[in-house]
């Protein structure tokens, strides 16, 4: 028995071919592009579309499309269906991405034709708004002083309501807080205007002022702070936590040291998410600020400009000089904040806790 088992001829396993099937090449997907997009500009403009958007919109449907259909034929509906996915993915970034290049092309384009040392040195005072010249000085001036009051303001009461609610908060009073934050986040800008106006300015006796354009500001900030250092402190391990309350040390200690230097980055980012929507807010500054052509360095007394005010204003007079201002307003607007999110983000990576060996 053992000699016949011995000698039955071994036969080598079939090969399973079937696991291995045609892929296409790595340049496919960019080709698709090329063909997509020479093919939505050719059907467009037969069609007589001479909007370039629906251009776009078919290039995008097309690629999707082609792609699907291609892959379907070479690797299968199974890699179709992925590849799908990610051609709707790479068209909705697309899609996001072309209208903020479009957007800083023509304000770059048209703001650098004012944009100069004068500009950014000399206020309104003395120039007619038809008339070219002057400056935005004032304008900046009242933007750094109003946000960074409102920064002031809320920043401190959002991080310290955030820490209540994660560390702190289980009961009624922080559903309450969670409910009103939320709330309080769909508040319309006119809303915090009116409310400060009713309070501060009728109610106590005080005049416009930049201070109190900052309180509107602040109320719009700070749930917008409340949020977003609530969820970056939430992703902070318990591991931690309980490491730290192992050793003996405090709570509010292990807050301080341990629980906001890990989430330092994130509340960073979520506090100039904050400054950047209230610094592009203008209906709280027409109500409490009132605008004005002079340079008022004193935010507590007298009426102040500010950047989106400014903007308002120059394109609403509607001559060249003005739309001109206008546009170089808003490209000093956007570098502000640019500025104010690296600055930001500088400090968070020198304040995070080092990592590695």
């Amino acid at each position: 028995m053992s000699h016949a088992i011995q000698d039955r001829p071994v036969t080598a396993s079939p090969r399973r071919d079937s696991l291995s099937h045609a892929r296409l090449p790595r340049w496919t997907p960019a080709a698709i592009a090329v063909g997509s997009v020479a093919g939505g500009i050719g059907i467009g403009a037969a069609a007589g579309w001479h909007s370039k958007v629906q251009w776009g919109l078919l290039a995008a449907l097309l690629f999707v499309l082609v792609t699907f259909a291609v892959t379907t034929k070479v690797e299968g509906s199974r890699q179709a269906k992925d590849r799908v996915a990610t051609s709707l993915i790479w068209v909705s970034f697309v899609l996001a991405v072309v209208p903020l290049l479009s957007l800083a092309w023509v304000t770059i384009s048209k703001g650098l034709d004012v944009l100069d040392g004068y500009f950014l040195t000399h206020s309104m005072n003395g120039v007619l708004d038809a008339e070219a010249g002057g400056g935005v000085y004032h304008a900046l001036l009242g933007t750094i002083e109003q946000v960074g009051i409102a920064t002031l303001i809320a920043a401190p009461i959002g991080l310290l309501t955030a820490v209540y609610l994660v560390e702190y908060g289980g009961g009624k009073l922080a559903q309450a807080v969670t409910f009103f934050v939320d709330v309080m986040t769909g508040i319309p800008s006119i809303v915090a205007g009116l409310f400060i106006l009713a309070t501060w300015n009728l109610m106590l006796g005080f005049g416009p002022s930049g201070f109190a354009g900052a309180m509107a500001l602040a109320i719009l900030m700070m749930p917008v702070v409340v949020r977003s250092t609530e969820e970056m402190l939430k992703l902070v391990p318990n591991e931690l936590r309980e490491a730290s309350l192992a050793l003996g040390i405090p709570k509010w200690r292990t807050i301080l040291k341990v629980v906001l230097p890990t989430a330092i980055g994130g509340i960073t980012t979520g506090v100039m998410l904050a400054v950047a929507r209230i610094t592009g807010e203008t209906a709280p500054v027409l109500l409490l600020v009132f605008g004005t052509k002079l340079i008022n360095p004193n935010p507590f007394e007298g009426a102040q400009s500010s950047l989106p005010l400014y903007v308002y204003e120059q394109y609403a007079v509607g001559t060249d000089a003005a739309v001109a201002r206008a546009w170089a307003a808003a490209l000093v607007l956007i570098a502000f904040v640019m500025i104010l999110n690296l600055v930001a983000r500088g400090i968070a990576r020198w304040k995070a806790p080092k990592t590695g060996r």
